[in-house]
């Protein structure tokens, strides 16, 4: 069963990123190109998680703890940087 759901896992995340990564080179606004990017980064995570599933390592899951965090970060920083104009006070 897993051998049928995995790849059409990949395909449909697979898809979202590309629309994600359109909104990201296309959107009207900065705060519709942050949310494109913070999509992006999800979607990143749901592939190392898939990827991960699919071969049985464990080494996925961390890249996928990191990725997370990194992402989280970045995202504040951009909105507060969109906010104030500044990141550090």
């Amino acid at each position: 069963m897993l051998n049928v759901v995995i790849p059409i896992a990949f395909a449909l995340v697979v898809a979202a990123a590309a629309l994600n990564f359109w909104r990201l080179l296309r959107g009207p606004s900065a705060p519709d190109r942050i949310l494109a990017l913070d999509t992006l980064y999800v979607n990143a995570i749901a592939l190392l998680v898939l990827l991960g599933i699919h071969l049985g390592s464990a080494l996925y899951f961390e890249a996928a703890l990191l990725i997370a965090l990194m992402g989280f970060v970045g995202t504040v920083a951009l909105c507060k940087y969109l906010l104030r104009g500044d990141i550090i006070e």
